[in-house]
Order: C-alpha cells, then structure tokens, then sequence
C-alpha cells in the first residue's frame, strides 16, 4: 500500500453562506438547487486562496444564487455531508456556515442557467435540506443575535 493512498477519503473544507432576510414579523432562508442531484442546498464551495472563509462563501453565495448583501466573519455552525463525484466516488466534507443578510438578488449570475433558488421559511428550509446538522443551524439561526453583535 502506498503512502497517502486513501487520500480520497480525506475530509475536505467547504464553506456556505446561510441567505436570510428577516423582519420583525419573519425569517426568510434563501436555498439552491444542486447541480447534479437538483436537492435543496446552501451555497458553499472550496477554499479560495488569498480569501478568508467568510468571504469564499460570499463568492459562493454570488456565483450560484446571485446573492448581494453582508456576510458576517464568525462561523454560526458546521454540518458534513458526502460530495460526490465523477465516476461514481464521493469525499466527505465538513462546511462551515457563515449568515449573510441580503440585500438583493441579481437578475444575472455565474450559474443561473444551472440551479433555482428559492425563499423558505425557517421550518421549511430546515425540512427541504437533507443533512441532519444543516437542519439544525437552520432551527437555531437567530439574525437578532448577529445583528446585535455588530452594533
């Protein structure tokens, strides 16, 4: 067996933004479709050199839900799940979530031809999204209380 040959099963680092709008009266989580498997998802993806992780999800959040708004640095949460691959492999990964206040939704962005985004309430976005960790930071995601740590 060679050395680092089971390097595919490796946990990998992925970041997400967590989309909200929220008013007095309600929450709102913005989701996207996967490319592959058409399931309801945060925006999320690789680590990009040169940029922290808050703001890697903020490109994310960009290039596949045409997102505008405000990214908070400090991680709210991270859930796993199995990415998978061409010719049928997977990597597991580990994402953590940073919240984004939007602001807007541009009509034009990298992948829009690719996935559908849609609004959800909080216990709807938490029942559409299929990992276990992702619906808790769903369930517990309070913006008053990140929007209070920014004053």
């Amino acid at each position: 067996m060679e050395l680092g040959s089971n390097r595919k099963a490796e946990a990998r680092t992925q970041f997400a933004a967590l989309c909200y709008q929220s008013s007095k009266k309600s929450l709102k989580l913005l989701l996207i479709t996967s490319r592959r498997l058409r399931r309801w998802v945060l925006p999320k993806g690789w680590p990009v050199d040169g940029m922290s992780p808050a703001q890697t999800a903020m490109l994310e959040a960009f290039e596949e839900a045409g997102v505008s708004g405000t990214i908070e640095e400090k991680c709210i949460g991270h859930y796993s799940y199995r990415k998978y691959l061409k010719r049928n492999s997977s990597v597991p990964c580990i994402v953590a979530v940073f919240p984004v206040k939007v602001k807007g939704l541009k009509k034009r962005f990298p992948e829009i031809g690719q996935r559908h985004r849609k609004w959800f309430s909080r216990e709807k976005a938490a029942a559409a999204v299929s990992e276990n960790e992702l619906k808790d930071i769903i369930l517990n995601f309070d913006p008053k209380q990140i929007e209070g740590e920014r004053k």
